[in-house]
């Protein structure tokens, strides 16, 4: 309803008689004007008629328009100050209700509900996130958990944020839990006031005592898992590292996951729980890796290796006052993980292999595909999203051939890669401009991406059928097709008179030809001329790229500058790292900083780059690790080499 009208309707109830008590005459008079005119006597109305005449001779009054009427001293219009402020507080109050009460009544907080990880033993503590993006009515009532689950701990953080001139606010609750009972349980709707969030499904397995658990004695140790041992090449494979501990750590450093001819990502952040391993308890901390090999054969995953400072139980004296607590150093390790990756099956179609969880692709139209016109451009959008996929795995769209009375100009594609607890999720939009030149009904091919699904282990093609376009008119700008062309030359009249030929004319036309001829001969001599000479002074030109020093010269500085980092890497000095880096990227792409040479990298060298130029700049130079550098660098090197080899079944990754 409109606010105005709104706030005529609630004038025209009898609220203020109610509120005021029973009506109180007031004898007193308003003046009119500089002239002494008084206005007729206002008294509290008994009716809403009555009422409404006052209220409007009030604010048509000269004085309460500040017109400069000197009757704002006048004394009876001083008798009149009590009624004007309350009738000014009634009318503010009203739109306090309508503008400050109704949004809020109208628009609730959406409230999401998550979990760190799903499913959970119930030896295990896990954390529920409830994430609002505004504001909620009131604070949240946790009680129904209890229901099923033993609360831990629980917390609260808000975040905001700018972006291009918009504003976000982000409230989250984390309650950390246990679950009272195994099964296929639901977290449920907690109230928010008058907001709720939604319910969420999750598995809550038997308590079983972890493998790598052979003497539940120890006080710290690694235990890490791989799923599924056998992958096909270019699967998705999940690594998980679980680090136990019953004891208070100072400092630890965790060695990363090392696996030649395969792509190694890091997935989410580290979460953090409580467990139960043969009655004892320990604090895990779990981290995941989504791993990709690239060739099939037998694959070993080194042990990982934990260096940590244990705190030593002691009674604490003075010297805890100032931070030097006792502490002894243990180096553990995990045990090797050993692969065994399975070539495409025999059976797989298509160029490209894919192997995915899930893969969808859709395509969207800015306009109505029935009715385009001749020469107007429509925006095709295709999309490809792949579940246990990387973005540089899904194929190229643009490149499916479309029907030839279209021109597809293919705009960048928008790539999009997602590092979730469960995998890597990836898509990859196109959007293609196509323009008809024929008027009529048109048919796009059909387009097909054949992958394979790792889940059912079968081959599955990922399709959008034909689709018929239907072009109905010409634009504007365009002319008619089936319109005869206006000749270049006006046609001939017929003459009566007889054609006399002039024997001049032809003798003038044979000797440009011969002029034509002469001279196309002194510039075949000349260009001949120039091809002998060049050949003359350059005779070692065309030789083998082999055989050309400044190749060798080329390769040979390019493996100093590999050489350097590797240096630079080992003896961890981030400096030399940088220096070596720009060396290298330098010759290899003409980058002369590092954010040009990571552009130019693939995923994980392009985090390790920007996190080597973020530490260059900080605070924390010296306590830099070139190990992961120099991982990811070998890594990217093996897939430039791996992508380089004629493999007529595979390719590592597609164009970006």
């Amino acid at each position: 309803m409109n606010p105005i009208k709104l706030i005529i309707n609630l004038l025209r109830l009898n609220i203020f008689p109610m509120v005021l008590g029973s009506p109180i005459s007031i004898n007193a008079v308003i003046p009119a004007g500089i002239a002494g005119i008084q206005m007729p006597r206002m008294a509290m109305p008994n009716n809403n008629s009555n009422f409404l005449r006052i209220w409007s001779n009030f604010f048509s009054h000269p004085c309460v328009l500040d017109l400069g009427n000197p009757c704002r001293d006048d004394e009876l219009y001083r008798h009149q100050k009590p009624l004007i402020a309350t009738m000014l507080s009634y009318f503010l109050l009203i739109l306090v209700l309508i503008f400050g009460i109704a949004p809020h009544q109208t628009f609730a907080a959406d409230i999401s509900t998550s979990v760190d990880r799903n499913p959970v033993s119930i030896d295990e503590s896990f954390k529920i996130f409830f994430t609002a993006n505004d504001t909620p009515d009131s604070d949240p009532d946790f009680a129904p958990l209890q229901q099923d689950f033993a609360i831990v701990n629980q917390g609260q953080s808000t975040s905001s944020s700018w972006v291009n001139g918009n504003y976000t606010k982000s409230i989250r609750w984390t309650v950390e839990v246990t679950a009272n009972k195994p099964g296929n349980l639901v977290i449920p709707a907690i109230q928010f006031g008058s907001d709720a969030s939604n319910p969420l499904p999750i598995v809550v397995t038997q308590g079983t005592a972890t493998g790598d658990a052979v003497n539940t004695n120890e006080e710290i140790f690694l235990e890490v898992k791989a799923t599924p041992e056998q992958p096909y090449v270019q699967s998705q494979v999940i690594y998980t590292v679980r680090l136990y501990r019953r004891v208070d750590v100072a400092q630890a450093e965790l060695s990363e996951p090392e696996l030649a001819d395969a792509v190694i990502e890091k997935l989410s952040e580290d979460s953090n729980y409580n467990t139960v391993v043969n009655g004892v308890s320990y604090l895990v901390t779990e981290r995941k890796y989504a791993i990709f090999p690239q060739k099939s054969g037998v694959m070993n995953i080194k042990p990982l290796s934990l260096t940590a400072a244990i705190i030593v139980d002691r009674q604490p004296d003075f010297r805890d006052f100032f931070g030097s607590r006792m502490t002894k150093t243990k180096r553990v390790l995990s045990k090797e993980v050993t692969l065994n990756v399975k070539p495409a099956p025999s059976s797989s179609i298509g160029k490209n292999w894919l192997a995915a969880e899930k893969l969808e692709l859709t395509q969207e139209w800015s306009g109505d595909s029935q009715q385009m016109k001749v020469g107007e451009p429509l925006t095709r959008t295709l999309t490809l999203q792949g579940v246990g996929t990387t973005v540089g795995q899904l194929p190229e769209l643009s490149a499916i051939k479309t029907d030839a009375n279209f021109k597809a100009y293919p705009d960048q594609p928008i790539l999009n890669e997602q590092k979730l607890a469960a995998g890597i999720t990836a898509s990859r939009q196109e959007k293609i401009a196509l323009i008809p030149s024929i008027a009529g009904k048109h048919v796009l091919p059909a387009i097909e991406v054949p992958w394979f699904n790792t889940k059912t282990q079968t081959m599955e093609i990922a399709r959008i059928p034909e689709t018929t376009i239907n072009v109905v008119g010409i634009s504007e700008n365009q002319p008619d097709a089936n319109a005869l062309p206006k000749p270049l030359i006006p046609p001939v009249q017929p003459s009566t008179k007889p054609e006399t030929t002039n024997p001049i004319l032809v003798n003038t036309n044979a000797g440009q030809q011969n002029i034509w001829l002469w001279a196309s001969l002194f510039l075949a001599l000349g260009w001949l001329a120039t091809l002998i000479y060049f050949l003359k002074r350059h005779p070692k030109k065309l030789s083998a790229d082999a055989d050309d020093p400044q190749r060798h010269r080329y390769e040979a500085s390019l493996k100093e500058s590999i050489k350097n980092l590797k240096e630079a890497c080992a003896d961890n000095d981030a400096l030399a790292a940088k220096n070596a880096l720009l060396a290298w990227g330098k010759q290899k792409f003409s980058a002369n900083n590092l954010g040009a040479i990571a552009d130019c990298c693939d995923a994980r060298l392009r985090d390790e780059i920007t996190q080597l130029n973020q530490i260059l700049y900080g605070k924390d130079k010296n306590q830099w690790v070139g190990k992961k550098l120099m991982q990811a660098f070998t890594e990217n090197k093996a897939r430039e080499k791996k992508a380089s080899n004629d493999d007529p079944i595979l390719e590592p990754l597609n164009r970006l």
